[in-house]
């Protein structure tokens, strides 16, 4: 609420005065009668007398509601407009069994699935997709703004649906290839694994020169400890995996060349904290535009002071003049 001429509220002013004016006059009005006793009269008060003191009252409120009409009051309604240029980003993720690696609590994988999704989080106005590889690549996701959708594919994501390996070729390559017909000014790819290209019809530099091509950006992850981590080395008869101790290879040169040549970057994560500071100095590095026009509305709200001054002043004027009329 906001008043247009909120100078009119000086006109209060004049109720200290007006109130004053109208106990002389009253006393001018009900002249004095001196009685040696009231006792004649004790208790012989009535509910109209009584009411009658109040009638000034209504006075009163009605010229405050017409001073707060004078004032002009003002409903302001806010409304925003945003104009966003997003970016186009498609992560690629490893399944390969080697992501259940427990040098991460809880393990490469359940931490890897977190961070991404505070990532999407982070990014309202982007079109975000994911595509997963393991010895094959699959697109989980196409490029959406309807990030809930994205962020549940996440929390769903496990090893072992997917051909063991770790085909990084063909994961870049599923991503390139859900970015190539993007009409956005930025388009992006974050690829994260934790091993070495060992499997895929498609080279990880072939399709780092075809993101290149076509202006993809691609930040380059891998995530694993120094040395050695309790990996799965073996898959049981029930389906779940023998763990053991195994020397953590990921191919660094690799994923560090293919950053470079798109104008990405590579960023090794060896524990929790690490992959967080990289997701969030990923999202520094590539910001949305965004523009907003914040519009204003008023809504005039005087003709319900005018309304409420007045009825004040009638009631106050029909009941004088009527139920609590007083004689001369």
């Amino acid at each position: 609420m906001k008043f247009l001429h909120p100078y009119f509220f000086l006109l209060l002013l004049l109720l200290p005065l007006l109130a004053r004016w109208y106990w002389q006059q009253h006393k001018q009005r009900h002249a004095a009668v001196t009685l040696p006793s009231l006792q004649g009269v004790a208790g012989v008060e009535t509910l109209k007398s009584r009411l009658r003191r109040w009638l000034p009252l209504f006075r009163a409120l009605g010229f405050i509601a017409l001073v707060v009409a004078l004032a002009r009051p003002q409903s302001v309604l806010k409304e925003e407009k945003i104009k966003a240029e997003g970016i186009d980003i498609m992560l690629s993720m490893d399944l390969s069994s080697s992501m259940l690696a427990q040098d991460f609590e809880p393990n490469r994988l359940e931490v890897s699935k977190k961070m991404a999704i505070e990532f999407v989080k982070g990014r309202p106005h982007d079109r975000i997709g994911l595509v997963v590889f393991a010895g094959e690549a699959f697109t989980q996701c196409p490029l959406t703004t309807d990030h809930k959708i994205v962020e549940g594919f996440l929390q769903q994501l496990e090893c072992g649906n997917l051909e063991d390996g770790t085909a990084i070729g063909m994961g870049l390559a599923g991503a390139v290839n859900r970015l190539k017909s993007s009409k956005a000014k930025s388009k992006v790819i974050i690829l994260l694994t934790d091993g070495v290209n060992n499997v895929g019809y498609f080279k990880p530099l072939t399709a780092g020169e075809l993101a290149k091509e076509l202006g993809i950006k691609v930040y380059s992850i891998g995530i694993g400890t120094i040395g050695e981590a309790l990996t799965p080395v073996s898959r049981l008869s029930d389906g779940s995996f023998f763990l053991d101790y195994a020397q953590v290879e990921i191919d660094e040169e690799l994923l560090r060349e293919i950053a470079k040549m798109t104008g990405g970057k590579y960023f090794r994560a060896k524990n929790n904290q690490d992959l967080r500071e990289i997701y969030k100095t990923i999202d520094q590095l590539e910001k949305t535009e965004i523009q907003v026009t914040r519009i204003k509305k008023y809504s005039e709200e005087f003709h319900r002071w005018v309304l409420i001054g007045l009825l004040f002043l009638l009631a106050e004027f029909v009941l004088r003049q009527t139920w609590l009329r007083s004689l001369p």
